[in-house]
C-alpha cells in the first residue's frame, strides 16, 4: 500500500469517529429537548370543539397566525411551509398549526373535538362519524399506517 492510501484510510476513520461522537453527544441532547417540549405541550393542552374550515401547507408569514407568534419564531421558519388549519372556535376564526401525524386525517368542513396547546393542534376526534369520501380516505390512511408499522 502506498502512503497516500494509508493517509486516506486514517482520515476516513477519524471522520467516521468524529461523526459518531457528534451524533451521540448532540443527538441525545436533541432527544431530551424534544421530550421536554412534548411534556410541556401535554401539560398545556385543552380540549375544544371547532369547525374546520380549511387546511393547507403554507409559509408561516402567510398563515394568518398572530403577530406575536411570527415575532417569536426564528427567521428561518418564516419561509418554511407549515401545516395550517383554519378553524371556527365559537364566533371567531383561528389559524392553528397541526401536528404532522394528524394533518392528513383532519376532515374539512366538519365539527371536531380537538386537543389544542396554544396554537398547536395535537389530536382530534370527529363529533359525528365520517361519511362518504371522508370515511373512505380515513380508512385508506389507516391501512397505509398499519402497513408501514
Amino acid at each position: 500500500m502506498s502512503v497516500l492510501n494509508i493517509v486516506l484510510i486514517i482520515a476516513a476513520c477519524a471522520l467516521i469517529t468524529g461523526l459518531l461522537i457528534y451524533y451521540f453527544a448532540f443527538g441525545r441532547k436533541a432527544i431530551k429537548q424534544q421530550k421536554e417540549q412534548d411534556e410541556f405541550i401535554q401539560d398545556a393542552k385543552e380540549t375544544i370543539d371547532m369547525l374546520v374550515i380549511d387546511k393547507k401547507k403554507m409559509p408561516l408569514k402567510d398563515s394568518g397566525l398572530p403577530k406575536i407568534v411570527l415575532e417569536q419564531s426564528p427567521k428561518r421558519y418564516h419561509k418554511r411551509k407549515f401545516r395550517i388549519v383554519k378553524a371556527k372556535i365559537g364566533p371567531r376564526i383561528f389559524s392553528l398549526i397541526a401536528d404532522k401525524a394528524i394533518f392528513e386525517d383532519i376532515p374539512v368542513k366538519t365539527n371536531i373535538r380537538a386537543d389544542v396547546s396554544g396554537v398547536y393542534l395535537t389530536a382530534f376526534k370527529p363529533l359525528k362519524p365520517l361519511k362518504g369520501e371522508a370515511a373512505e380516505a380515513a380508512a385508506a390512511r389507516k391501512k397505509k399506517k398499519k402497513k408501514r408499522n
